[in-house]
C-alpha cells in the first residue's frame, strides 16, 4: 500500500505538466492504477448509488438519474443504432448527431433530391423519412447474472467449448427474460471479461424516421480537416423520430404507425452553459481497453492500427475517386468514406498518442510492480504468476495472423457483392440450426433486421468500385504468407497479372448486385446456392469452411483472454484493495465534468467555446468550408433571437468539456447541473483519441454541439418552428 500511495502521489504531481508528460504518466498506469478523480470514469448504473453527485455538482440523485421502478431521466436517453440520442418530446422526436443519422440521409438522398447537400426538413410527420435499418433501444432495467453466466463453464473446458457455452447461457437467459417481459428487449453483456455480466432489458423500437437534417455544411462543416479536433465548428445533429403501432407495442413502418411516446422526455435548455459550469452525460460509450496489458498496447501500436490506417486510406480514396466522376456514385459511398474517415483518424491520433510518449513502456513499468505483488506470495505466484507471460504470448500469436485475418475479413466486406454473398449462404447454413445454437444475426429475434440492413446496403451497390476493391485486396492478400498456403485463397491469387482482369469478370458477372436475385436467395438451401453458378457466391462457398475456421479461432481467443483477464481482474483488485469501473461496453454509462479549456502544448491555451462568427471566419466556399447563404444571411442581419449568448454576444456554435467519452458516446445528451439538455456530444480532441487507453484532466476533452446552434439553425434559419414548438421553445 506504501508503494501505491507513492506512486499515486507521483501521478498526481504529474498532473501539472502538459499533454506529453500527462501521457507518460497515465495512459500506462491507470488500467492498474485508478487514482481518485471525481470526474473520471465511464460509470455503470450500478454503481450510480456509490457516487456523491452533489460533489460533482449534479443538483440529482441517483434515483432521479435512473429508476427501474419509477420514471427516471435515464427514460429520455436512447440508443440510436450504434450511438446515443435522447427524446425532447413526448412525441417521441430524438435529437442525435448529423453523422448518426448519415446513413438515413444518405439512403434518402437521390441526385434530385439530395438531402445530404441541401438537408432535410419534414413539414409534418407524414413526409418525414422512414430510416428502415434503424433502431433505437431505452434502458429499463439490469440485473447481475455472473454467477448464472459462469455456471455454464468448467475448468476442464477448451477455450473454444468456454466461449460456446457462455454465448449459449446468455442467449438462454435472454430468451427467458423476453418470455417474461413481454415486448422488452434482452441482451448480456460482459461488464469484467470472463468475471461479471449483466442483463439489460430494453425497450426496441423499430420504425424510425428522420425528420430534420441541416445541410452537410452545416452538420460535417471542416469535413475531415477539423475532425477530432479544437476548435470545432459543425453543427453535427439531427432530428429522428420513432413511431409504434398504434397500441403502443413496437412494430416495423406502417403507414398507421404512431410517434412513441417516452416515459419522459429531456427538458431542453435553450440558455444552454457557459465556461467551468457542470455538465453531465448519458450515454453507451463503445469499448476502451484501459484494463489491458502493456502486451495489448504493443499489439495495438506495432500491428493492428497501423495496418487499418493503411488499408482505410486505401479504401476512401478508392471510393472517393468514384464519386469524383458522378454525384450519384459519390452520394452512394458517402456513409462508408465518413465511417472509415472517422475511424482512421482516430487511429492514427492514437498512434500518435502510443508512440510520442512511449505508453508501452510506461504500461511495462507499472505492470512489473504487479509482478513483484503477485511474486512476494507463494500463493498468489501459484496461481497468477504466469498470467503476463500468457498473455504475452497470446498477443503474439494473434500479432502474426493480424495482417491475413483482416485482409480476408475484408475480402468479404470491401467487395459488397462478397459481403451479400456471405450473408446469403451463411444465413443459409445457420438457419438450418437450432435457433439457439445460431450466429446472432440470423437468431429469429434478428433476422427481420438483419435482412432489412441487407436490402438497405445493397442500395449502395457500385460494381466499378466492387472491381477495384475485390482485386486490391486480392493483390494485397499475395503478400501474406497464410494466404499462400490456403488451397483456396491460392488459386485466386496465383496468377498476379490476372487478378485485376478476373475480379472485372466475376463482378460483371454475378447477380448478387440485384436485389430480386438475392431475395430468392434467401429462401434457398446450401445445396441449391451451390448450383446458382454465380461467380462471385461460388468464390464465397468455396472460402467458406476458411471463414468458419475464423470465426472458430475468434471464439477460441475470446475464451482465452476471457480466462486469462478474469484471473487479472481478481489480482488488481487484492493489490489495489479497491474495485474500479469496468471497460465501457455499449452499455449505458454516466460521466461528469465541467465546460473546461485546455493547454495542449506549452504557450498554447483553448478555450471552450466557439461561435457564429468563427463559423464565418472559416468560410472560403471551397469544401469542407463551405457555409449556406442563408445561415450567412441571418449572421449578417444578426437574427439571433434569444439564442445569443450573453457575454460573448454571439450564437455559441460548439462547447469543449472534460468528460470520459468514447465512441458510442456520439449523440449523447450533455445536461446541465439540473439534467436539462445543453447540448449534444459529437467529437473528441485530437489528444483524447487516446482515451480509449486512459483519461486524464489535463488533455481530454469531448466536444458537443451547443445547444443554442441547435436551435439557431432549426428554428431561424431553416424555419422548421414547429419543432422548437414541440421541444417547448419560442423564438422569442
Amino acid at each position: 500500500m506504501k508503494a501505491k500511495c507513492r506512486l499515486e502521489g507521483r501521478q498526481l504531481e504529474r498532473r501539472q505538466s502538459h499533454f506529453t508528460a500527462c501521457l507518460l504518466v497515465f495512459l500506462g498506469s491507470i488500467a492498474i492504477y485508478r487514482t481518485v478523480v471525481a470526474d473520471e470514469g465511464m460509470i455503470p448504473m450500478s454503481e450510480l448509488g456509490k457516487l456523491n453527485l452533489i460533489e460533482r455538482g449534479i443538483e440529482l440523485t441517483a434515483d432521479e438519474l435512473f429508476n427501474p421502478n419509477a420514471v427516471s431521466l435515464v427514460d429520455g436517453v436512447c440508443r440510436v443504432n450504434g450511438c446515443t440520442g435522447s427524446f425532447v418530446s413526448n412525441q417521441g422526436l430524438i435529437i442525435t448527431n448529423h453523422h448518426c443519422a448519415y446513413g438515413a440521409i444518405q439512403k434518402a438522398s437521390t441526385t434530385e433530391h439530395d438531402y445530404l447537400l441541401n438537408g432535410f426538413k419534414a413539414v409534418g410527420l407524414t413526409d418525414e423519412i422512414p430510416a428502415p435499418d434503424y433502431t433505437v433501444r431505452v434502458t429499463e432495467d439490469y440485473r447481475d447474472v455472473s454467477e448464472d453466466v459462469l455456471s455454464a463453464i468448467h475448468p476442464q473446458m477448451s477455450f473454444l467449448d468456454r466461449t460456446r457455452a457462455i454465448e449459449k447461457r446468455s442467449k438462454e437467459l435472454e430468451a427467458a427474460a423476453e418470455r417474461k417481459h413481454s415486448g422488452l428487449r434482452a441482451e448480456v453483456a460482459e461488464m469484467f471479461a470472463g468475471k461479471t455480466y449483466v442483463l439489460f432489458l430494453y425497450t426496441y423500437l423499430k420504425d424510425i424516421r428522420l425528420s430534420f437534417a441541416p445541410p452537410q455544411s452545416v452538420g460535417n462543416f471542416g469535413g475531415e480537416h477539423d475532425n477530432w479536433m479544437w476548435p470545432r465548428h459543425t453543427g453535427d445533429f439531427s432530428f429522428m423520430r420513432a413511431y409504434t403501432a398504434p397500441d403502443g407495442s413496437s412494430a416495423t413502418y406502417a403507414a398507421e404507425n404512431v410517434p412513441y411516446q417516452p416515459k419522459r422526455f429531456i427538458q431542453v435548455a435553450p440558455q444552454g452553459v457557459d465556461e467551468n459550469d457542470t455538465v453531465f452525460l448519458l450515454g453507451y460509450p463503445g469499448k476502451t481497453a484501459r484494463h489491458k496489458t502493456a502486451s495489448f498496447l504493443t499489439y495495438e501500436q506495432n500491428v493492428r492500427l497501423p495496418m487499418i490506417v493503411d488499408l482505410y486510406g486505401w479504401l476512401i480514396d478508392v471510393m472517393t475517386k468514384a464519386g469524383n466522376q458522378e454525384r450519384a456514385v459519390e452520394i452512394q459511398h458517402a456513409s462508408r468514406i465518413r465511417s472509415l474517415a472517422n475511424v482512421e483518424k482516430r487511429y492514427r491520433g492514437q498512434l500518435t498518442g502510443l508512440r510520442k510518449a512511449n505508453i508501452v513502456q510506461t504500461r511495462t513499468d507499472q505492470e512489473s510492480q504487479l509482478k513483484a505483488f503477485i511474486d512476494s506470495d507463494p500463493a498468489r505466484k501459484g496461481k497468477y504468476g504466469q498470467i503476463f507471460s500468457e498473455l504475452d504470448a497470446a498477443y503474439a500469436e494473434v500479432s502474426r495472423e493480424t495482417r491475413y485475418e483482416i485482409l480476408l475479413d475484408q475480402l468479404r466486406t470491401a467487395c459488397r457483392a462478397a459481403a451479400f454473398g456471405f450473408f446469403i449462404y451463411d444465413a443459409a447454413v445457420e438457419r438450418l440450426k437450432l435457433d439457439i445454437d445460431r450466429e446472432a444475426n440470423y437468431m429469429d429475434r434478428n433476422w427481420e433486421l438483419s435482412v432489412r440492413q441487407l436490402k438497405t446496403s445493397m442500395g449502395d451497390y457500385h460494381a466499378p468500385t466492387d472491381k477495384i476493391m475485390l482485386a486490391g485486396i486480392l493483390e494485397r492478400l499475395q503478400r501474406e504468407e497464410p494466404a499462400l498456403q490456403n488451397k483456396v485463397l491460392n488459386q485466386l491469387i496465383d496468377s498476379p497479372a490476372q487478378i485485376a482482369e478476373r475480379s472485372s469478370q466475376w463482378i460483371d458477372q454475378t447477380r448478387l448486385g440485384e436485389l430480386a436475385f438475392v431475395e430468392s436467395c434467401l429462401t434457398k438451401s446450401p445445396d441449391e446456392l451451390t448450383k446458382l453458378d454465380d461467380p462471385i457466391l461460388n468464390r464465397v462457398i468455396d472460402l467458406y469452411p476458411t471463414y468458419l475456421k475464423m470465426r472458430e479461432t475468434e471464439k477460441e481467443r475470446e475464451g482465452r483472454f476471457s480466462h486469462l483477464y478474469a484471473s487479472l481482474i481478481e489480482i488488481k483488485q487484492q493489490f489495489l484493495e479497491t474495485s474500479f469501473i469496468p471497460d465501457a461496453n455499449a452499455t449505458l454509462r454516466l460521466t461528469s465534468g465541467r465546460v473546461r479549456g485546455y493547454s495542449p502544448e506549452d504557450a498554447v491555451t483553448k478555450t471552450p467555446i466557439t461561435t457564429l462568427t468563427g463559423v464565418i471566419e472559416k468560410t472560403t466556399g471551397v469544401d469542407p468550408f463551405i457555409t449556406p447563404l442563408e445561415v450567412i444571411a441571418k449572421y449578417r442581419a444578426k437574427e439571433f433571437g434569444p439564442f445569443r449568448h450573453p457575454k460573448l454576444g454571439d450564437v455559441p456554435v460548439a462547447i469543449l468539456y472534460d468528460t470520459d467519452t468514447t465512441g458510442g458516446n456520439s449523440g449523447s445528451p450533455v445536461f446541465n447541473r439540473r439534467g436539462e439538455l445543453v447540448g449534444v456530444n459529437f467529437d473528441r480532441c485530437y489528444e483524447a483519441t487516446i482515451n480509449d487507453f486512459a483519461w486524464d484532466p489535463g488533455y481530454s476533452r469531448s466536444i458537443g454541439v451547443d445547444i443554442r446552434y441547435v436551435l439557431w439553425i432549426t428554428g431561424i434559419v431553416y424555419e422548421a418552428e414547429d419543432l422548437l414548438i414541440e421541444m417547448g421553445v419560442t423564438k422569442q
